[in-house]
């Protein structure tokens, strides 16, 4: 009879300390960001496109791979550039922004465009700089430059 007992016990305390690992393991797995979506970065595109600044707009899917290990480097521009682009994350498999998908003509994922409502200019960013965050910097510094320099033409011509 104590056999059974402390089989018994056994057992429930197995399963209960069984139990507190999983919980544990699923608390940190949860805060583990899984897909690009998780991470909340910048405007919405449609506030994006009402400011004068220019908008750096990247094109992801939740599904991609690149896209997510593409992400802890976004965070890293939009730390810097936040006050010069207005950041956007555009999923591309929202059915709001399909127009938008549609008239890029998207062809792989991530995808980063510089797209300037004020001039109506679109830039895509090769993706061969995505990797190497001193060139990605290197041309958006370049895109800011050109357009402080329209911006001082327009001031110029207003005059």
């Amino acid at each position: 009879m104590k056999k059974k007992i402390l089989i018994g016990l056994s057992i429930l305390l197995v399963t209960i300390l069984t139990s507190a690992v999983c919980l544990a393991l699923n608390g940190s797995i949860m805060d583990k960001k899984e897909k690009p979506s998780d991470y909340h970065i910048g405007v919405n595109y449609e506030a994006a496109m009402e400011v004068e600044k220019p908008a750096l707009v990247l094109f992801y899917a939740d599904w991609c791979g690149y896209c997510l290990k593409f992400m802890p480097k976004f965070q890293t521009i939009n730390s810097i550039y936040k006050d010069k682009f207005s950041i956007v994350m555009l999923n591309v498999e929202d059915p709001q922004y399909k127009k938008v998908v549609d008239d890029i003509a998207l062809t792989g994922f991530p995808t980063l465009y510089i797209i300037d409502s004020k001039y109506d200019n679109r830039v895509l960013l090769n993706n061969a700089l995505y990797l190497d965050l001193k060139r990605l910097r290197g041309e958006l510094d370049r895109y800011l430059n050109i357009r402080k320099r329209l911006d001082d033409c327009d001031k110029c011509t207003e005059k």
